[in-house]
């Protein structure tokens, strides 16, 4: 007990400590984590304290998959579905082959089969880094719907053929039309799951008022989704992905009030539970590596090196024909995806390979004795070279993804930033035309005069070339809390008919939504 609480200080410390320092040395914290941990286990006499994998696969990845579905366009996925399953199905079906037979050639002890369970276990790239990276960098929105999609499937992919291999090291026999419908079967179970866990929330967030309540309620259905499709042999991670994005599209139902609480509490939830992910990959590595060096097996630590060049050559290989090819001989799919991708985003797509704590935990959670009673000869060098792997991936593709964006010259582009400027004129106009609504149906107060004036001047703040006038626009705001509930319900009913048509993506309803919720609340006070 001792151990363990010294254990989640230690690890609250490192959280703290990497959070005040990102900042100032200019990386990306999980990287930051990750060495902070490593640190912490090898020059402290903090003793190791046996983690148990499923703390990450059952009770950290259901809330930080579901939170990530909320910050993903379900519109972008749609559009871009075809290169995200390239990625999150293809490019990880190439991975488990080429390291598994690169594994192979490199570890002739280890079976053919526990190679490509190997191979299954490194091929997910992790949501949580490529989210982090991403964030920083402010790529186009093309790559980001494109890495955040597949980073979200791909550990479905991922663990269900790290589910699959493994059977087949477990009982030797391996049958691919029986692995190919165990796939199939695992895969749209999960998402016949996630849709029914969704909307069964969706309900409930539409008549719960309490905010302690839905924050239960929405830390409930992730565990929800993944149970039920534990329970029915499903993917746990499909069921929670498609789970976030229902109960994510129907977000509008819940109070405002209690949407900001919601978002602001789902925040700092996130940030903790990512930490912990990170700190726990860095308090693992050195252990890993004082057994290895115990047995004398450095083969092994140089295998690991190769393999994840293996992993960064594939994603190379797979990513530049399948980003032009499909496009080349379909124009109608090439005009749906917005045409060709340049050569500079797909490079930088195909550099963004890193791997996380999902893969170490599927790694220490194979079991120690096969079916038969035989110990898992290969268990420890798979667990090293998943360990090796992760390092790698995490700290030089990692700390090299701001240069190469710089190198490349890639840049945000600006049509994100035009849809939410001309969403807010819309929201703007909605709400000065209800105020000229109330104005007709009641008395108006001077409060209402001087907040259509402020509003008024916060749209020509939009639109106005002078600067001078733009700046006395934004500098006046005062209402009565009558006149803003109205205002705020048309301006609502205005956001939800944009996205509902298109005109603007989820991701950025739910940010122009959220202004609106703290506008409200400001009104409030």
């Amino acid at each position: 007990m001792a151990d363990s609480l010294l254990l989640f200080a230690a690890g609250l410390g490192v959280i703290v400590a990497v959070t005040l320092l990102a900042p100032r040395l200019k990386a990306p914290a999980p990287i930051l984590l990750a060495v902070a941990g490593l640190l912490v286990a090898e020059f402290t006499p903090l003793r190791r304290v046996s983690i148990d994998p499923d703390l990450i696969l059952i009770g950290f990845l259901p809330p930080l998959l579901y939170a990530d579905a909320f910050h993903t366009s379900w519109m972008d996925f749609r559009r871009w579905l075809r290169p995200i399953l390239m990625l999150a199905i293809g490019l990880v079906a190439l991975t488990i082959l080429a390291v598994g037979w690169a594994a192979h050639l490199l570890l002739p002890e280890l079976p053919l089969a526990a190679c490509f369970l190997l191979g299954a276990i490194v091929s997910p790239t992790d949501t949580v880094a490529v989210h982090s990276v991403l964030q920083r960098l402010r790529v186009p929105r093309r790559m980001f719907a494109i890495l955040g999609g597949e980073s979200l499937v791909n550990d479905a992919t991922g663990l269900v053929g790290v589910q699959l291999a493994l059977a087949v090291v477990l009982s030797g026999v391996f049958d691919a039309g029986a692995v190919a419908a165990s796939f199939a079967k695992v895969a749209g179970l999960g998402v016949v799951i996630g849709v029914g866990v969704g909307v069964l929330f969706t309900l409930a967030n539409k008549w719960v008022r309490d905010t302690q309540a839905l924050f239960a309620l929405s830390l409930l259905s992730p565990y929800l989704a993944f149970l039920i499709a534990h329970h029915l042999a499903a993917s746990g991670v499909l069921a929670v992905v498609v789970t976030g994005f229902v109960v994510a599209w129907r977000i509008h139902l819940v109070e405002s009030k209690s949407r900001v609480e919601l978002y602001s509490s789902w925040n700092l939830l996130t940030y903790v539970l990512n930490g912990f992910c990170f700190v726990y990959i860095g308090l693992e590595a050195p252990w890993l590596i004082r057994e290895l060096a115990s047995d004398g097996d450095w083969h092994v630590l140089v295998a690991g090196l190769v393999l994840a060049g293996v992993c960064v050559a594939a994603r190379f290989v797979w990513c530049f024909p399948g980003a032009y090819v499909p496009l080349v001989l379909s124009p109608s799919l090439r005009e749906h995806e917005g045409g060709y991708p340049p050569w500079r985003n797909v490079t930088l797509v195909s550099w963004c390979g890193v791997r996380g704590a999902v893969s170490l935990a599927a790694a220490l959670a194979l079991p120690s004795l096969l079916e038969d009673g035989e110990p898992f000869a290969g268990r420890t060098t798979i667990v090293a070279c998943t360990m090796v792997i992760i390092l790698v991936t995490l700290v030089v593709q990692g700390l090299t993804l701001l240069p190469l964006v710089r190198v490349l010259g890639i840049r945000e582009d600006a049509y994100a930033e035009l849809e939410l400027t001309a969403a807010r004129e819309k929201i703007l106009a909605a709400g000065i035309a209800r105020l000229d609504a109330y104005c007709s149906e009641t008395s108006c107060p001077i409060a209402v005069y001087r907040f259509r004036t402020a509003m008024t001047d916060e749209l020509a703040a939009l639109t106005a070339t002078d600067a001078a006038q733009r700046k006395e626009a934004s500098e006046r705001v005062a209402v009565s809390q009558e006149v803003r509930r109205a205002v705020h319900a048309a301006q609502e009913t205005v956001l939800l008919s944009l996205r509902d048509r298109g005109a603007i993506h989820d991701v950025a309803y739910i940010e122009l939504q959220l202004e609106l919720d703290r506008a409200q609340d400001d009104g409030k006070r």
